[in-house]
């Protein structure tokens, strides 16, 4: 039995087909969100790749901003439940989870079945999301996928205290003026997406396992800054972007065996 997950986000759409609701068949991400051609594309690649069509998905599940947009789709159900439910299937003893998109970031509380206990969200500015990072990327020079490694070699991190993209933008640009390195500017950078981000998880339970989840995740300076910052060990999933569409697809299985569940 094949399910399929898409999770369209405001930055990008994602997909992943799953089989019997415990193989992941195939994942696709396309660097388009809702209101562009994202999410068509994200639909004819997932089918195109896995050779499967339509009519082999028992039950087809949306999530994200985007999810209500999805003709296809059957039953729509809200990020925060895909996520905990995908994240609970990467890593089953999770208990918090910190998701950073392209314009917003949330800190989820999961218990041992992967039920979401409380979430906080941050959605009213891009500080601290995939967005700053890639206004900073264009601002540095550095591509997004190097910045990790740019953080590496800094010695003197700058601090990037703008809590306004906007703001901070002038302020990086102040920064490189002065001579600051651009290394260091990268890690004050990171650690400014964490302060942010830190808020919210301090209003959490921030219980082990503590688990990352976005594209952001993908940044290695992002996630050595969190666990600066919280002293914990930061577990990442190669599936980091995917957990939303993950969850989709769980919950699609779940629904196509009418199974029960608290579904919001």
């Amino acid at each position: 039995m094949y399910t399929l997950g898409i999770d369209i986000g405001s930055t990008s759409s994602k997909a992943v087909i799953m089989k019997d609701g415990r193989d992941i068949t195939i994942s696709v991400v396309v660097q388009a969100g809702t209101g562009t051609s994202g999410p068509g594309r994200v639909l004819e690649q997932v089918f195109a790749e896995s050779g499967l069509k339509r009519q082999d998905m028992s039950h087809v599940l949306a999530t994200g901003y985007g999810r209500y947009s999805m003709e296809m789709a059957q039953t729509q159900i809200s990020e925060i439940t895909c996520h905990a439910k995908g994240v609970h299937f990467l890593f089953p003893n999770a208990r918090t989870i910190l998701d950073i998109g392209g314009q917003d970031a949330k800190a989820i509380s999961i218990n041992e079945t992967g039920r979401v206990l409380s979430f906080f969200m941050n959605e009213k500015c891009a500080a601290g999301t995939g967005r700053f990072l890639e206004v900073m990327s264009r601002i540095l020079e550095v591509p997004l996928g190097e910045m990790g490694s740019w953080d590496r070699m800094s010695q003197e991190p700058s601090v990037v205290s703008s809590t306004c993209t906007v703001f901070a933008e002038s302020e990086v640009i102040s920064q490189l003026s002065s001579g600051i390195k651009r290394e260091d500017i990268i890690r004050g950078v990171h650690n400014s997406v964490v302060s942010r981000a830190a808020g919210l998880l301090y209003r959490t339970k921030l219980e082990p396992d503590f688990v990352l989840t976005g594209g952001v995740a993908k940044n290695s300076g992002v996630v050595e800054a969190l666990e600066r910052e919280l002293k914990v060990n930061v577990l990442v999933s190669e599936y980091a972007q995917l957990t939303g569409a993950i969850g989709a697809a769980l919950l699609a299985w779940e629904q196509a065996n009418n199974h029960k569940g608290e579904i919001k």
